[in-house]
């Protein structure tokens, strides 16, 4: 199989018969060429801009001065080809809306448009003299010196003539020597060109198009993308519990009256214990939805904050629980919720596996985090990963940077520690939820 790139096929014994050199010396002299481009609109925009800024005329060349990356980039992503096979795609974003406006200030803002600027500049200012230099060394020299008989027959008429303008040349076995020399220069320099090439190429793409290089853009955008999931399955937990509060559990309230006022009403008998028994279930299934309502999204939560919550969980524990929670106001509602259900998690992993006679939940905001220690007196040995549900919730904690950490050893007792980096929301009222 053929190499990809240049710098694969340099070792091979076949190089100098391949395509490589040849491929090598254009795209150094493309690169020549469209330096030499660039440079000229660059300069003529930037000296034109800013001659007519004191008019306003010139900001829109300004804007496309600092555009200038773009073609450039484009170009030479084009010019990779020549000696490297491997795809160099654009790290650009789609615009969130069509149009020009939204276009300029998608490409403005984004790094990659600024990182091709500065390629632009280099490119135009630097690069394309040290291809222009590397032509002129490894190629044309050599070319010149193999050229030698030629030259003492067609310009020297067969007496004389001087070599790169250095060294005469009088006698035809003299210009047969030189011209040995040249053919082995320009061997060497086909390996030379290559080198120039290939790194030449390994620059541009380190700058414009590397290999990895939307790995960090990658990570930050997964990240995002975790915060806006989370952040939206609340939403939806809210909404389900609104709809299930102000729905489902108020027709369960009226159905329970009406059976308890025709359980009044009617006469002893078995219409009566019918009415009884429906009336029963009717309860039991309106404690239920309460607790599931309770259990998605708990209203204590969502009007007077985690500490008030937090607080409610502990009443409703089968272990008896101590609270002492320190916190300044109101936090992320993100930050409160993955907060709170970690607590109530741990508190019923207390009762239901831990054997403790006691518990506690402390903490406050430190440092920029929330911190949270849920301790108890149990036996202790409990892993996070052995159906205890706290892997969920470490995932859950980590898409808000936060860590997860649990002490259990046998015997006891365990302590489970959460953090969560997190700013208070100070403005807001101690009761008014912030997003």
């Amino acid at each position: 199989m053929d190499p990809r790139t240049v710098w694969q096929a340099l070792p091979r014994p076949g190089y100098l018969l391949s395509a490589w050199p040849w491929r090598s010396a254009a795209y150094l002299l493309t690169g020549a060429l469209t330096g030499l481009l660039a440079l000229a609109g660059i300069a003529s925009a930037a000296v034109l801009g800013g001659v007519l800024a004191v008019v306003l005329v010139g900001l829109p060349l300004l804007v496309l001065t600092a555009l200038a990356g773009l073609p450039v980039a484009a170009v030479e992503r084009r010019r990779l080809r020549l000696v490297d096979a491997d795809p160099a795609p654009g790290r650009h974003r789609t615009p969130a809306a069509a149009g020009l406006r939204a276009w300029l200030a998608t490409r403005l803002r984004e790094r990659a448009t600024w990182r091709e600027f500065g390629f632009a500049l280099l490119f135009a200012g630097l690069l394309w003299p040290v291809d222009a230099l590397a032509l002129t060394v490894v190629l044309l020299a050599p070319a010149s010196v193999a050229a030698t008989p030629l030259l003492l027959a067609a310009a020297g008429d067969g007496r004389e003539v001087k070599v790169l303008k250095q060294w005469t040349v009088t006698t035809w076995p003299a210009a047969c020597a030189v011209a040995v020399l040249g053919l082995v220069l320009l061997a060497l320099g086909a390996y030379l060109l290559g080198v120039a090439a290939g790194a030449r190429a390994g620059l541009t793409r380190l700058l414009i198009a590397p290999r990895d290089g939307d790995l960090g853009d990658r990570v930050v955008e997964l990240t995002r993308s975790r915060v806006r999931l989370v952040d939206a399955f609340e939403a939806e937990r809210r909404r389900i519990e609104r709809d299930l509060h102000d729905g489902a559990q108020q027709r369960l309230v009226a159905l329970t009256m009406m059976l308890g006022l025709a359980r009044l009403d009617a006469p002893p008998g078995p219409l009566a214990e019918q009415l009884a028994r429906a009336h029963a279930e009717a309860g039991r299934a309106l404690e239920e939805l309460r607790e599931l309502v309770h259990g998605i999204h708990p209203k204590v939560l969502a009007d007077y904050g985690l500490a008030a919550a937090v607080a409610d969980a502990a009443d409703r524990s089968a272990v008896p629980v101590d609270v002492g929670l320190d916190l300044p106001g109101r936090l992320p509602q993100a930050v409160e919720a993955a907060a709170y259900f970690v607590v109530c998690e741990a508190l019923a992993n207390v009762a239901r596996h831990s054997g403790a006679s006691r518990a506690r939940v402390g903490g406050g905001h430190r440092g920029g985090r929330l911190v949270l220690e849920i301790r108890d007196d149990g036996r202790g040995g409990a892993e996070a990963g052995a159906g205890s549900g706290l892997t969920g919730l470490a995932d859950r904690v980590s898409v808000l940077d936060g860590t997860l950490a649990l002490s259990s050893p046998p015997g006891g007792p365990t302590l489970l520690r959460v953090e969560i980096p997190c700013v208070p929301c100070v403005p807001c009222e101690p009761t008014e939820p912030c997003a």
